[in-house]
Parts: structure tokens; sequence; C-alpha cells
């Protein structure tokens, strides 16, 4: 085990010093604060608006960086012998394999971190002039309700900023398996497509019923199959209860209004999509390790 935490210590950092890394990082920050100090013109749904399109930025941007990363963490060591020298020492592929996993999708976890930090300050600081409240009254019940918004804004977005992250883990799961046989031009745009098609697998749901009743048997199978191998994206999208929706912390506010949903719902429901990414995960790289296994080390496929 401590070989492969010394793996993932090298390949976090390796990540995180790569150029493109800062580059989205700061290229990120910077569309969240502009997008902070635009008005959005909804109609009383500002924050709510900001908030949808800076959980796409924030998306969008890792995952960009996080997929550079895998489709270069095992391939390019391999062309250049680098592999063949780590190889040489005792440490065994599936250590290699998982360490490169590892630290890459903590380096995704540090981005979505400083990103969603951006995120919530910039949520925090425009809610005000959203809601039209004074940050300098002195009324209770107007700071009462100013705070309440802010910590319900913000109930939300952790969770979804954290779905981001074990979206982006199984998608980095794929790159990193495809990693042991294909360079970084293959692999990208594979993994974007696999990210494309991930998002279509909800119209393949459910099975049983329409559209897919009155198919054939053939179809059925073929569509249960795809929505087996292909990553089902749509359990890491719980916006219309994170974003869309009210935020209830208590009971009484939960019964007091009819659209609110219980912060406890989202948080089992986190739970559920984070055990689906972990058997995704440990589903990919099981396949990358069986490409992995029979890959020449010198630099080429013998």
């Amino acid at each position: 085990m401590y070989r492969t935490f010394v793996i993932l210590r090298h390949t976090f950092r390796e990540a995180v010093v790569e150029p493109i890394y800062s580059l989205l990082i700061a290229l990120g920050a910077a569309i969240l604060v502009i997008f902070g100090m635009l008005p959005f013109f909804t109609f009383g749904e500002d924050t709510t608006m900001f908030k949808s399109v800076g959980l796409d930025v924030v998306l969008l941007l890792v995952l960009i960086a996080t997929l550079f990363a895998t489709s270069k963490s095992i391939f390019d060591e391999i062309e250049d012998r680098t592999m063949l020298t780590l190889m040489s020492k005792p440490v065994r592929k599936w250590e290699v394999l998982l360490g490169k996993y590892l630290g890459i999708i903590l380096s995704a976890l540090l981005a979505v971190a400083v990103l969603g930090a951006v995120l919530c300050l910039a949520t925090w600081w425009r809610i005000p002039s959203d809601y039209q409240l004074r940050t300098t009254t002195l009324d209770e019940r107007e700071i009462r309700q100013l705070m309440d918004l802010r910590y319900m804004h913000l109930a939300g977005l952790i969770p979804s900023l954290l779905l981001i992250w074990l979206q982006i883990s199984v998608l980095a799961a794929i790159g990193v398996a495809l990693s042991t046989r294909v360079s970084l031009v293959v692999n990208l745009p594979v993994v974007i497509i696999l990210y494309i098609a991930g998002n279509l697998t909800r119209f393949l749901f459910p099975l049983s019923g329409p559209p897919l009743s009155d198919k054939p048997v053939v179809v059925k199978w073929l569509a249960y199959a795809l929505s087996v191998v292909l990553p089902y994206l749509e359990a890491f999208d719980l916006r219309t209860l994170t974003v869309y929706r009210p935020i209830a912390f208590s009971s009484s506010a939960l019964s007091a209004d009819i659209n609110a949903v219980a912060l406890s719902t989202i948080w089992l429901y986190l739970g559920v999509a984070a055990l689906y990414a972990l058997c995704y995960a440990i589903f990919a790289l099981s396949a990358g390790m069986l490409l992995f296994q029979n890959r020449e080390l010198g630099g080429g496929e013998g």
C-alpha cells in the first residue's frame, strides 16, 4: 500500500504542476467572479441561474484538466520507457494503475474545491442584491431571512460540487484504463464521446416501458448492455433538488413548503451516487488492468 501511496503522491504533484491545470482553474475562477457580478434578468431567480451556470463551468473546466492528466498518465511513461524503469522495482501493475488513478482524482478534487469555494463566495455575495435585501439593516427578521437564504443556497451547492467530482472520477477511471493502450490524441475524444453517450443513457430507461416495451428482444438486450457498460451520468445530476428547489433543514420547514426537499434526502442520494461511482470505477479500472497486463513496456506493442 505504501508503494501505491508514493505513486499517488507523485501523480498528484505531476497533475497539479501542469500549466493547463493552473490555467483552467484561473480561467474558471475569473469566469465565476465575472458572472457573480452580472445580472441574469430572470425575475427573482438570478441566484438559481448563477448557481446552475457556475456548476457547469466547474464541471467543464475540471473535466478538461482531468482528461488531459488521465490521457497522459500511463501511455507517455510507457513510450518514454519510464514505466519500464518503474516496473523493474518491486511494484505491481495494479499498484501503478491504482496510484495513478487516485492521484488524478485527488487533483480533480482540489480543483473542484478551489472553484467551488469561489462559486460559494460569489453566491454568498450576490444573494442580498438578488433578493433585494439590505446587508446593513438592523431589522432582525431581515437579517435572519438573509442568512437563511445564504445557508440554503450553500447547502445545495456543496452536494452538487461533490456529485461533479464523482462524475469526473468515473470518467477519469475510463481515461486511465484507455491510457494503458492509446495516446492523448485517441483517449481524449473517446472519453468525450463516452461522456456524451453517458448523458444519453437516461433515455434507455425504463427498459420495460416505453419506448422499448414494443421493441424486439434483441433491441431490449442491446439497450440493457449499453446501459450497463456506459456510465449512467444522470446519477450525478441532482440539480432539480439542489439548485431549483428550496432546501429544508427541519421537518417544520419541510411541511411549511410543499416544494421544499429535505437536506437528509440530498445527502442520502449522494451516498448512493458515491456507491455507484465506486462500482463503475472498479469496473473500468479492472478493464484497464486487463489491457495493462499484456502491454509491452518498452515503448511499443511489440
